[in-house]
């Protein structure tokens, strides 16, 4: 593994940590509901940052988190800039991620299969 691959996934831990803090205790704006990070991408050059957001809540809430976070975006980035102490800060993309929903709609098809297969049975 080469010395960037490693720094840009070092970086990524350290930014899914921190952005975690900021959306915590520091936006204030409310339309931004609960939110997890869920994946940080970090390019090979360490110029461009793409951030996986899971929001909680019906569309509308979702969509309203969403709408929240990118106004927030210049804050967060430099907010993260000043948290990574590089050297130039990253350009940052905020992506909203249904995985987890998608997910647990996924198990709970897999639990209605057993139970029809049991009743089957």
């Amino acid at each position: 593994m080469s010395m960037t691959v490693a720094r840009a996934r070092r970086l990524a831990e350290l930014v899914k940590e921190e952005m975690g803090q900021i959306l915590q205790r520091m936006l204030k704006d409310p339309r931004i509901g609960f939110v997890s990070v869920t994946d940080v991408e970090v390019s090979a050059d360490l110029a461009h940052i793409k951030i996986y957001l899971s929001p909680y809540g019906d569309a509308e809430a979702k969509h309203q988190t969403m709408m929240g976070l990118e106004s927030a975006r210049g804050f967060i980035r430099s907010e993260l800039g000043q948290r990574l102490r590089l050297r130039h800060t990253p350009e940052i993309e905020l992506i909203a991620d249904d995985s987890i929903e998608r997910g647990a709609r996924i198990m709970s098809l897999l639990e209605e299969i057993k139970r029809d297969q049991r009743d089957d049975s």
